[in-house]
């Protein structure tokens, strides 16, 4: 680099310092006359705050393992030193340990009921207790009721086939039972069980919204379907039907004729049948929506189509979030009628990707927002089909049932289980109650 080179980036380099230093003051004389900007924190002395005692922390390990309270204790001590033999003396506690543990498993009792009668000399006749076997035992054969309650808990809540049932019953307590006993107790628990049940079909038909679904079944070699009624709120109820019809004529017979609610449902057909108030899935339009983006995603048009009929759902989920029904009916209207021009822009374009959508947002528009001018509807089915999911895992095990009455006695009692499981309660103990006290444990 020559000398020329070098004095002129020296005199660059101060007229760059000069240059700096007056945007420096710049900057200073504008903040001097703005104020500090919110964001700079201001060097303040820092305050000197009186030093309090830091408590110490419980130790995090072993958090998530609560300690019960203790049904049996155990002590264990040394009497002789291990070194030296010597005799030990004092006490001190060294550590504790819970150990969570079954009780030996018991065989079933045999228990012989022998009824004894005595002669009464100023009656002149013979005296003999009366028994409640309705508390004890399970219609006129020898199952114990806490038996049949066991075999019922395994069978609908765990889900296990009869021969699972009969194996750990014989493996766990002794008790040598054939499959065809459990499966006629399970019938004769249906049975003695039945006003429950309907009385559940009647709660549901008095609800003011109900979801309905149904789903394949195989009974006797031959396909049919289990139809269900779920509710929510406080006391929700499950109940499950066989009929080998998929037919709205189901629907009908299901939700009677003291149903005038809300029925919550997908897109097929049979459903129509019900003329009252009803609500169609969007769970299941959205998954169809997104099929038909995925297979139109180089079509701009009909993508942009799709993209505003998914962007109604949006704007009636906000709609629904208001607290004035008025409010809430302006959007519905709005709703109604952008939903009723998107379909009509491609329900007459025959052969078109659309037109099948299109149509069913013309068939349905009524169907598609009562969740916006009704807080209690929800806008899905999925409560229907959240319940329909431990009969499908029995599908999948069992294969189906074989006949009418072991897919009644099957549905009936998965109907009581269901609903005990959906309100918290211990299904067992209810059971237990139904069977010794059917009025007072009545659902």
């Amino acid at each position: 680099m020559t000398e020329e080179e070098v004095q002129a980036l020296v005199v660059e380099n101060t007229a760059l310092r000069a240059e700096n230093k007056a945007l420096k003051e710049r900057l200073a004389a504008l903040e001097k006359r703005l104020g500090v900007p919110t964001f700079v924190k201001a060097n303040r002395p820092k305050k000197e705050k009186p030093t309090k005692e830091r408590k110490k922390r419980a130790a995090k390990h072993n958090q998530a393992r609560r300690r019960e309270e203790p049904t049996r204790v155990e002590t264990h001590a040394v009497d002789e030193c291990s070194t030296c033999g010597y005799h030990l003396r004092g006490e001190s506690e060294a550590y504790r340990r819970q150990v969570v543990e079954l009780p030996e498993p018991q065989p079933v009792e045999v228990i012989e009921h022998r009824m004894v009668k005595r002669w009464c000399p100023v009656c002149r006749a013979w005296q003999q207790p009366e028994m409640n076997w309705a508390e004890r035992v399970v219609g006129q054969g020898r199952i114990g009721v806490r038996l049949a309650t066991v075999v019922a808990y395994l069978h609908q809540s765990l889900r296990a086939p009869v021969r699972v049932i009969q194996a750990y019953l014989a493996t766990i307590h002794q008790a040598r039972l054939s499959v065809g006993e459990i499966s006629g107790l399970l019938q004769r628990l249906h049975g003695q069980v039945r006003p429950a049940i309907a009385a559940l079909k009647e709660r549901a038909q008095q609800q003011p919204v109900v979801h309905g679904d149904e789903t394949g079944w195989r009974e006797a070699g031959q396909n049919g379907y289990v139809w269900c009624l779920a509710t929510g709120g406080e006391q929700p109820i499950r109940y499950y039907e066989y009929d080998r019809s998929r037919a709205g004529a189901v629907v009908t017979k299901l939700l009677g004729d003291t149903f005038h609610g809300h029925l919550v449902s997908d897109f097929y057909g049979g459903y129509n049948i019900y003329r009252g108030p009803h609500q169609r899935c969007w769970v299941h339009l959205l998954r169809d929506l997104k099929q038909l983006r995925e297979e139109q995603q180089a079509d701009g048009e009909r993508l942009a189509w799709v993209l505003a009929v998914h962007l109604q759902y949006r704007l009636a989920q906000e709609a629904a979030c208001l607290a004035d029904p008025k409010e809430r009916r302006r959007e519905y209207d709005a709703l109604w009628q952008r939903t009723q021009l998107l379909g009509l822009q491609y329900a007459q374009v025959k052969d078109d990707p659309c037109q099948a959508m299109a149509k069913r947002l013309l068939r349905h528009v009524d169907e598609l927002y009562q969740f916006v001018l009704h807080p209690v509807v929800p806008a899905d089915n999925n409560l229907a089909e959240r319940a329909l999911r431990p009969l499908v895992v029995q599908r999948k095990v069992s294969g189906g049932t074989r006949s009418r009455a072991g897919s009644e006695a099957r549905l009936g009692l998965a109907s009581l289980f269901g609903t005990w499981q959906a309100r918290g309660l211990n299904p067992f103990h209810e059971f237990l109650a139904l069977l010794v006290s059917p009025m007072a444990a009545s659902p």
